[in-house]
């Protein structure tokens, strides 16, 4: 799901409802500040979108970015 493009990973997630992305978003914002590497996202209704890239390496896909992607793949699984 996840492709590198542009120095960034990238990934689209889709949900049901507005409601259940929301969800999905808070979670993934949980996730994120605890391991203090925060995304740039979108969210239109049913549609989640990320890139990740690590603003201190010189905006380059790094480890920290392989690992939230991760966490974040997980996540959604419980929304499947």
């Amino acid at each position: 799901m996840w492709k590198e493009e542009d120095n960034k990973l990238k990934a689209d997630f889709t949900f049901s409802n507005f409601s259940e992305a929301f969800a999905f978003m808070t979670s993934v914002a949980i996730a994120a500040e605890k391991a203090n590497h925060h995304p740039n996202w979108s969210n239109v209704y049913n549609k989640v979108s990320f890139e990740l890239c690590t603003h201190d390496a010189s905006n380059t896909v790094t480890q920290k970015d392989e690992d939230l992607a991760k966490v974040i793949d997980k996540i959604y699984q419980r929304y499947k």
